[in-house]
C-alpha cells in the first residue's frame, strides 16, 4: 500500500496557490482528479538536470504529501535534488508555466528548466532554449 500524508510538517517541496490552481485546472480538464502532480528530475538540459512534470498516479518509493489541495509526487532520486524547492505558476508577457525555485541550483539555464548543484558534475547539453 502506498503510503501518503498531509502535508503539516515541512514539505520536501512548496507549491504556490497559482501552481496549485492551475494543476487542479489541468486535472479537471483531463477528468484525472486522482492523478498528483509529479515533480522530478532528469539528465540533460544545457546546465546537466533538468525539471519535469507531469500527471500521474502514485509508485512505490514516491514520497507522496498534499500542497494546497495538491497531491504532490517526487521519486526517491529526484527527491535530493529538489529538495526545499518552491514550484510556481507564473503567466507572463514572457509566456506561461511552471517554474521551480531550487536553493540547492548553483547555477541555471536562462529558460530555467536546466540547472546545476554543488556537487553535481553532469555533462551539460543543449537544451533548445537558446542558451
Amino acid at each position: 500500500m502506498i503510503e501518503e500524508r498531509e502535508t503539516t510538517q515541512t514539505a520536501l517541496v512548496s507549491m504556490t496557490t497559482a501552481a496549485a490552481d492551475k494543476v487542479r485546472e489541468l486535472l479537471e480538464q483531463e477528468d484525472a482528479t486522482e492523478l498528483g502532480l509529479r515533480v522530478f528530475v532528469a539528465g540533460g538540459g544545457c546546465s546537466g538536470l533538468q525539471y519535469g512534470m507531469t500527471l500521474d498516479e502514485a509508485q512505490d518509493g514516491d514520497e507522496i504529501f498534499t500542497q494546497n489541495g495538491v497531491r504532490v509526487l517526487i521519486d526517491e532520486m529526484s527527491a535530493q535534488y529538489i529538495s526545499g524547492s518552491e514550484i510556481d505558476y507564473v503567466d507572463s508577457l514572457m509566456g506561461a508555466g511552471f517554474t521551480v525555485n531550487n536553493p540547492m541550483a548553483v547555477s541555471t539555464c536562462g529558460c530555467g528548466h536546466s540547472f546545476k548543484t554543488a556537487g553535481d558534475s553532469g555533462q551539460a547539453r543543449s537544451c533548445g532554449c537558446g542558451h
